[in-house]
């Protein structure tokens, strides 16, 4: 929301405040916001009248107190410090709301801000303050409601303030006050000198009292000075050194005028004192003087001039203490600042000097941590060498040896069979090398050729030759032979290529329908299964995908590229089966989370690839954040939209019961994902047997039952014998690997 541009003329802003927070707030939101050095700003706060209070019509306004300081001293510290003045207003009223309605009417604001009342009235449903006051606000007014920090409401105003002299009235009611009260105490002092005069004109009999409110004149000061002093023309008239008082105005002045002036009373009787001077002047013939209703007039005046002083000088007296007093309070809250100010510069101090400490430690601790990274560095460097020497030496004594369970060939055999290793007989590429068509024997076979420059090309090499001579599995690749001497694996051929091809119509490879999918999904399970029960030691494939799952001319799948695969020591060889690995391998998107961060392996490493490629042969869709579409399209109701569209006849409840598979092999956890065996394979066979069963047939190429070289009943018996045509192998295969 953009706020409105204000001119460079003053304008009349007001801030609604009380002792909350959200009033600081609001208070901070203005001064950022509608303010600028210099500029006043009018602090409002509305003091709540008690109901036994005398009833007063309107609001009455009011300067703060002292019982206001501590609610407008925070807010004037942080105006000192913007360099914002203020103004303090006071407001009784039976209503906050109407209170600060009436202000702002009578005053013409232009501005007010004020913050939101707490959520405790809106859950309540009781009308607030600040919705009050937004919907009585007149229309010339701005109003804004800000709740922590931030506006939570604003009313524009909708026509220019009317002209109004009441503001004036407001900053000079203050000036007005000791003006006022002065001559209320004139007026007052008048008319008691009317009533109570000591003087009664055309003889008017009676005594004088004189009462501490008509003579009694205190002074705040020890110093009093004389009435002569302060009024000299009292005695202007007179001529002191001719006054003398004859016994007959005595006795006169003893019957008819007595005073009752007594040593312990501290009144002056003014009028008789004069009466005595005028008689005396009169009695004397020296002084002439005007009748008695021109002597009366001239003494209530001089009375009416005394009384009026001394209001005045003890109204000043009590000012300059009062403002001693608040010089007093500001020079100790000066000191108690500065105090504080002091300790949180010392605070402050030791605070950075406690960072800067920290932070050497911290910069020593870290070239600690680089140093200890290092040397763990060149420690796996060198520990890495020593292995890779001694994986050579394995090789070399090996190949000494000719203990081999393989046919070896001839590189001029192998040549031969590959056309010279022409580019019309590659069939593929991989991180291990190109991948050649060939002819051995009368029998079509595919040359994977070891790439002069692969990573650990000749371990791996190694490794699926003794992996693959110690195994027979129909859901496995068989390796026919191999050329050691120049790193060529002779395999069978794999007419349909491989799983990865057919998903994304690679090679002119044909469609998968929904039964081939289930029964190749089943497949590649058991095949997996066969390698986690091998004995004496499972064995973990770690670089499972659809790239390395070749289908044969009958589209019987198989698992190939076991180069990678570990054998995990007996200990833990369990369902939590765990070994850890100093380096992770396989592909990104199908390496188990949890391998590749603490490097532990597992037979579970495996169940996660199988979760993302089982979605894939699902999908047809890429692995990155497969799992998280699928989640969402499940949810949605929308599973079927993820379902690869070159299949027409999904059926959607068993294929749904592929995909929740799919997603609880590829937990996060590897503690969440099933048991292979005794989970994912059943429902999987289930699946398959529903796929054999079906009649109906889609439009895409499928083998007819008597092409299938493996029947459901066959591979269920290959499930129970994991070590079908392995026998003395298995021996074997633990020692190369322990090697």
């Amino acid at each position: 929301m953009v706020l409105k541009s204000y001119e460079k003329r003053e304008e009349s802003i007001t801030l609604a405040i009380d002792r909350d927070k959200e009033s600081q707030n609001a208070m901070k939101w203005a001064l950022d916001n509608l303010l600028s050095q210099g500029q006043t700003l009018t602090l409002l706060h509305v003091k709540l009248k008690q109901p036994t209070s005398l009833p007063y019509s309107g609001s009455n306004l009011n300067r703060p107190g002292d019982d206001m300081t501590e609610i407008f001293l925070p807010f004037h510290c942080y105006c000192a410090r913007k360099d914002i003045k203020c103004q303090d207003v006071v407001v009784e009223d039976f209503s906050v709301a109407k209170g600060i309605v009436d202000y702002v009417q009578n005053n013409a604001v232009e501005t007010l801000v004020l913050g939101s009342s707490k959520s405790l009235l809106r859950r309540f449903k009781v009308t607030d303050v600040s919705t009050a006051v937004m919907k009585k606000a007149p229309s010339f007014c701005d109003v804004y409601v800000i709740s922590k920090g931030k506006i939570s409401s604003i009313k524009s105003a909708t026509s220019s303030p009317p002209h109004s002299t009441m503001r004036h009235h407001v900053h000079t009611q203050t000036n007005n006050q000791n003006v006022e009260r002065r001559q209320q105490t004139m007026q007052r002092a008048h008319d008691e000198i009317d009533f109570k005069s000591p003087f009664s004109r055309k003889g008017r009999e009676g005594t004088y009292q004189p009462s501490m409110t008509d003579s009694d004149i205190s002074f705040v000061s020890s110093g009093r000075p004389s009435i002569d002093h302060m009024f000299p023309s009292l005695y202007d008239n007179v001529d002191v050194s001719r006054l003398s008082i004859s016994s007959e105005y005595e006795e006169h002045r003893s019957s008819s005028a007595t005073s009752s002036y007594s040593p312990g009373n501290h009144s002056i009787d003014l009028g008789s004192s004069y009466g005595a001077f005028s008689s005396s002047s009169l009695e004397s013939g020296r002084v002439s003087c005007s009748s008695q209703d021109e002597m009366e007039a001239e003494m209530r005046r001089l009375k009416m001039e005394l009384r009026y002083t001394m209001e005045m000088y003890n109204t000043a007296c009590k000012e300059a203490i009062s403002a001693k007093k608040a010089a007093t309070e500001l020079h100790k809250w000066k000191a108690e600042k500065e105090q504080r100010l002091a300790e949180v510069r010392l605070a402050k101090e030791a605070a950075m000097a406690m960072a800067e400490s920290e932070k050497e430690k911290s910069r020593t601790a870290m070239e600690a941590a680089m140093a200890a990274q290092r040397i763990a560095e060149l420690e796996a460097l060198k520990r890495k060498h020593i292995e890779t020497a001694g994986e050579k030496k394995r090789v070399v004594s090996s190949l000494a040896n000719n203990d081999l369970g393989y046919r070896k060939y001839r590189i001029e055999e192998i040549e031969e069979a590959a056309e010279d290793f022409s580019p019309s007989r590659k069939i593929g590429e991989g991180g291990y090398g190109p991948v050649y068509k060939g002819t051995l024997d009368y029998t079509q076979v595919a040359i994977k050729v070891l790439r002069p420059d692969a990573a650990q090309g000749m371990s791996q090499f190694q490794q699926e030759i003794e992996v693959l001579t110690c195994m027979r599995h129909p859901n496995m690749v068989l390796l026919l032979g191999a050329c050691p001497e120049y790193g060529c694996l002779v395999y069978e051929y794999m007419a349909n290529g491989s799983l990865e091809d057919c998903l994304f119509g690679r090679r002119n490879s044909p469609i998968l329908s929904w039964r081939l999918r289930f029964r190749i999904a089943a497949e590649i399970a058991t095949g997996l299964h066969f390698l986690h029960q091998m004995k004496p030691e499972p064995l973990v494939h770690r670089d499972l995908k659809p790239g390395n799952i070749l289908l044969d001319q009958h589209f019987v799948s198989k698992i190939s590229d076991v180069g990678l695969a570990r054998l995990v020591p007996p200990p833990v060889a369990d369902t939590a089966t765990q070994y850890r690995m100093t380096a992770t391998a396989g592909t990104f998107c199908y390496i188990d989370p949890e391998y590749q961060q603490t490097g532990m392996l597992g037979t579970k490493s495996d169940i996660y690839s199988f979760g993302i490629m089982l979605l894939q042969i699902l999908t047809a869709k890429p692995p990155m954040g497969l799992t998280h579409q699928v989640e969402k399209a499940i949810e949605k109701g929308t599973f079927a939209e993820m379902l690869d569209p070159a299949v027409p006849d999904w059926p959607l409840e068993e294929a749904l019961v592929a995909a929740k598979i799919g997603l609880q092999c590829a937990e996060l956890r590897r503690k969440d994902r099933p048991d292979l065996g005794n989970t994912i394979l059943p429902e999987l066979n289930r699946l398959r047997r529903l796929a054999e069963e079906s009649k109906s047939f889609g439009r895409t190429q499928r083998p007819s039952p008597s092409m299938s070289s493996v029947s459901a009943s066959s591979l269920e018996e290959i499930m129970s014998d994991p070590q079908l045509q392995y026998g003395s192998d298995s021996s074997s295969l633990h020692n190369s690997f322990a090697s």
